[in-house]
C-alpha cells in the first residue's frame, strides 16, 4: 500500500466535539520474536480499563529527551477521499504476546485489521472487510481491536490466536492474529453479520442502519460481549434496542442478550417502567468501552440514555437499567447489580467512560472496585461484588418544572466524595469573553436562559448544561495509579445552550440527517414526541467560550481519600482562536484520554492543538510537550520490545474539531538507543539526573 507523506497542518477548529460524543493480505506465518518486556493487551490496558503500565524505563526524570522513533500512516484517506471528512483516527493499539506474534494491532475507521512490527511500525499483515459505506452510518471510528488465546486449541493450530473487531456495518470479525487470515470456523468464514439479529430483536422493525459497532468487544472466558453506537437515539422515541448480545468465541454462535430497557415482565425492574414505554422506547445501549473481571465472569456495562434524548414523556420513571453501570453475568448475560447514575435522563448524560477496574484501600484492606466517571464530572466508587458505594451517595432534591408532559426525578444521586471534578453552576455572573463586548453577550445570552445548577431542567425559554452533554469526562475515560491510589482523567469544561420548540415549528426533512438537533446544527424534530430541538455551544461573538477558562483540565484524584489533589489546564488556544493569540494554557477541546506508567508520569494527547504531553502523575506538573503531525484524539499506550519502551499513539484529528486536518498518523516516540546504551540501567534505579522540565 503506498503512503503518504503527510504534512504537520495545524487549522484553526471548532470547539463541537465537546458536546457531540474483504480481501486478506495475509503474510507467511512470521518468526516469534523476542519476548516483549510488558504486553498492552487490551485498548484499555487491561480487561478492567486501568490504563496503567508498569514500566518505569521513561519517566519525569528523563521524558524529555524521548524522541520520535518511528511512523506510520495507515493510507486508507487516499483509498476512499470521498469518505475523509466523516473518518476518525481514534484507535488505541494493542501489543500481542510472543506467542501470538508479538506485533502490534490496530483498526482503521474504515475497520482494516493491521499488525505492525512494534520496533519499526512495518506492516505485517492487513486485512480488509470492505466496509459498506451505504450500510454504515456518517461517521466512521474503530477505537480498537481484542485479542484471546483459544484455551482448547493446538498452540500453533489456525487461529489458536484471535483479534476480534466490529465494523461500522455491524459485523463481528475474527481473524489469525499471527497471519491476519479469517478464521474460518467462525460465522461464515471469520464473519458474524449481527444486522439480522438487530432487526429481528426488540422494537423491530427498526430500521437497524443507525447501529453500528466502534468499541472493540470484550471476552469473558469464551463469550464475546459486544454493545453498539445508535445514531436514532437523539431524534427519535422509537431509536433502536440499546441490547448488548453476546457470542461464542469459536464459533461466533449468537449466546445471549440483554436489553436496558427491561421488556421481560419477570425482570426486577420492568415494574418500573409502564408497559408503553417498554414496547416503544429504545436505546439505553452501551457505545463505549466495556470492561471484564474473567476471574467473577463479569461483564460491566456502561449505559446510555434510553430514547429519546432531551425528552422524557414518552417513557416515564427512573428508567432503570439506563444511564447505568450494569454487571452482566458473562456466560448468561443475567444482571447480577446495576448502579444508575442519572435518573430519567433528558440532559443525554450517557455513562462515557469504560468502568475501571482498580483496588482501593479502605478500612486497612484493597477493596476491588468498579470506578464510574460520568459527563456529570461525578465519580462513583463502587464495590466490584455488590455495587454498594464506597462513599456514600445521597440522593438530593433537584429541580423539576421541566417541559409539559415530563415528570422528572425528584432526587439525583450524588456521591459525598469525590467532590465534583469541575464547577457545576452557570449564572450570568459567571460569562466571560475577550472583550466587555463579548462578556456582555454572553451574560445576555444565559440570562435569557433557564439557568442555574447541575440538572437545570429543559425549557421552551432555552436553558444551559454544565456540564454539557458531552462532559466533564466523556470515553477517553481515566487511569489509576495503583501506588498512589491516584485517578488522572481530563474534563471538558464548556457550557451548551439547549432548546425545546413545538415540532410543528420545523419544517420536516426526509432521510437521517445527522446535523439536525446536534449542537451547532438546524433544529431537528424528535420523532414520537411533541417536540423539536436545538443545540449551540456556549459561544460569544467572537466564537470564544462564554465561560471562563480553562476549558479543559487534567485532573488527579486520590480514590483511597476521596479528594481532588491537584487540577490543571490542558491543552493551548493558539492554534484555535480566531484571532492570533499567544500558546495561553486556557485549555483546548479534548477528546480521548490518558495512562500513567510506574515511572511517575501521565501521557495525553486528546488536545485540538496537535501535541503529546506527559505530567508528572504526583503534583500535576507539565514536564515535556511535543508537537505532532495531527491532533491525537486518542487515548495513548506504551510497550517495551527487547529492552526499550515505546509510547504510541494516533494522530488523525476529529470530524467535528479539527474536520479541515483528518489525518492518519500512527506515532511512536522512545528514548534515543545512544542515551540508553549509557545507563547501567533502563529503569527507576538509572534515573537521568538532567532536566526534569520541557527543554
Amino acid at each position: 500500500m503506498t503512503r503518504r507523506q503527510g504534512n504537520a497542518r495545524h487549522l484553526p477548529g471548532l470547539w463541537l466535539l465537546l458536546f457531540v460524543t474483504g480481501a486478506s493480505l495475509a503474510a507467511p506465518r512470521a518468526r516469534e520474536p523476542a519476548a516483549p518486556n510488558s504486553d498492552w493487551l487490551h485498548v484499555g490496558g487491561d480487561a478492567g480499563g486501568s490504563r496503567y503500565s508498569p514500566l518505569d524505563q521513561i519517566n519525569r526524570k528523563n521524558v524529555w529527551r524521548l524522541e520520535r522513533a518511528w511512523t506510520w500512516q495507515h493510507g486508507d484517506l487516499e483509498r476512499f477521499p470521498e469518505q475523509q471528512p466523516y473518518a476518525g483516527f481514534h484507535a488505541t493499539p494493542i501489543l500481542l504476546p510472543a506467542e501470538a506474534g508479538g506485533a502490534l494491532v490496530l483498526c482503521t475507521p474504515f475497520n482494516r485489521l493491521v499488525a505492525l512490527d512494534p520496533e519499526t511500525g512495518k506492516e505485517r499483515w492487513g486485512f480488509d472487510p470492505q466496509v459498506r459505506f451505504s450500510q454504515s452510518p456518517a461517521r466512521l471510528k474503530c477505537l480498537g481491536v481484542s485479542y484471546w488465546r483459544d484455551s482448547k486449541a493446538v498452540p500453533n493450530a489456525a487461529c489458536a490466536h484471535r483479534i476480534f473487531s466490529g465494523t461500522s456495518d455491524r459485523r463481528l470479525l475474527a481473524v489469525d492474529a499471527i497471519t491476519g487470515t479469517p478464521c474460518a470456523g467462525f460465522g461464515d468464514n471469520g464473519q458474524v453479520d449481527v444486522t439480522p439479529l438487530i432487526a429481528a430483536g426488540a422494537l423491530a422493525p427498526a430500521d437497524p442502519w443507525g447501529v453500528q459497532f466502534s468499541a472493540p468487544p470484550v471476552l469473558v472466558n469464551d463469550v464475546l460481549v459486544i454493545g453498539h453506537i445508535n445514531n436514532m437515539k437523539n431524534l427519535a422515541a422509537r431509536a433502536p434496542s440499546g441490547e448488548i448480545r453476546a457470542f461464542d468465541a469459536r464459533t461466533g454462535k449468537f449466546r445471549w442478550s440483554f436489553d436496558p430497557v427491561p421488556r421481560n415482565p419477570a425482570d426486577p425492574q420492568a415494574g418500573t417502567w409502564t408497559p408503553e414505554s417498554l414496547a416503544n422506547t429504545g436505546g439505553g445501549n452501551a457505545w463505549s468501552l466495556l470492561s471484564v473481571d474473567v476471574k467473577r465472569d463479569l461483564v460491566f456495562v456502561p449505559t446510555s440514555s434510553a430514547s429519546p434524548n432531551w425528552f422524557g414523556g414518552t417513557r416515564p420513571g427512573d428508567n432503570r437499567y439506563a444511564n447505568s453501570v450494569v454487571a452482566l453475568r458473562g456466560s448468561t448475560g443475567k444482571v447480577v447489580w446495576h448502579f444508575q447514575t442519572v435518573h430519567h435522563d433528558v440532559w443525554d448524560w450517557d455513562t462515557p467512560a469504560q468502568p475501571m477496574l482498580v483496588d482501593i484501600p479502605k478500612g486497612g484492606r484493597r477493596i476491588p472496585a468498579v470506578v464510574v466517571l460520568t459527563k456529570q464530572s461525578l465519580v462513583f466508587v463502587l464495590n466490584r461484588d455488590t455495587g454498594v458505594p464506597l462513599f456514600p451517595v445521597e440522593e438530593r432534591p433537584v429541580p423539576t418544572d421541566g417541559i409539559a408532559g415530563d415528570v422528572l426525578s425528584k432526587t439525583q444521586p450524588f456521591p459525598v466524595k469525590p467532590p465534583p471534578l469541575m464547577k457545576t453552576r452557570l449564572t450570568p455572573d459567571d460569562a466571560w469573553g475577550l472583550t466587555f463586548w463579548d462578556q456582555n453577550q454572553c451574560r445576555d445570552l444565559i440570562a435569557s436562559a433557564r439557568h442555574g445548577e447541575i440538572f437545570t431542567p429543559p425549557s421552551e425559554q432555552g436553558w444551559i448544561m454544565f456540564p454539557g452533554s458531552a462532559g466533564g469526562m466523556n470515553w477517553g475515560g481515566g487511569a489509576f495509579d495503583p501506588a498512589r491510589n491516584l485517578l488522572v482523567t481530563n474534563l471538558a469544561q464548556i457550557g451548551l445552550y439547549l432548546k425545546l420548540m413545538p415540532r410543528d415549528t420545523v419544517a420536516a426533512t426526509s432521510g437521517f440527517d445527522p446535523r439536525r438537533g446536534a449542537p451547532m446544527g438546524p433544529p431537528g424534530i424528535i420523532e414520537g414526541t411533541p417536540w423539536a430541538v436545538e443545540q449551540r455551544i456556549l459561544l460569544g461573538p467572537t466564537m470564544m467560550p462564554c465561560t471562563s477558562p480553562p476549558w479543559s483540565t487534567l485532573v488527579g484524584v486520590d480514590l483511597a481519600a476521596g479528594e481532588i489533589r491537584w487540577s490543571v489546564p490542558l491543552g493551548t488556544i493558539d492554534k484555535l482562536a480566531p484571532i492570533p493569540m499567544p500558546p495561553l494554557r486556557w485549555g483546548a477541546p479534548v477528546a480521548g484520554g490518558p495512562i500513567v506508567t510506574a515511572g511517575g508520569i501521565t501521557l495525553v494527547g486528546s488536545t485540538a492543538d496537535a501535541r503529546l504531553r506527559a505530567y508528572n502523575t504526583e503534583t500535576g506538573a507539565e514536564i515535556w510537550s511535543t508537537p505532532l503531525p495531527s491532533s491525537a484524539h486518542a487515548n495513548p499506550m506504551t510497550y517495551a520490545v527487547n529492552g526499550r519502551q515505546y509510547v504510541v499513539i494516533a494522530a488523525g484529528s476529529h470530524m467535528f474539531i479539527n474536520p479541515k486536518t483528518i489525518d492518519d498518523y500512527l506515532v511512536a516516540y522512545a528514548l534515543p538507543g545512544e542515551y540508553l546504551r549509557r545507563q547501567p540501567q533502563a529503569g527507576a534505579k538509572a534515573l537521568d539526573s538532567g532536566r526534569a522540565s520541557v527543554p
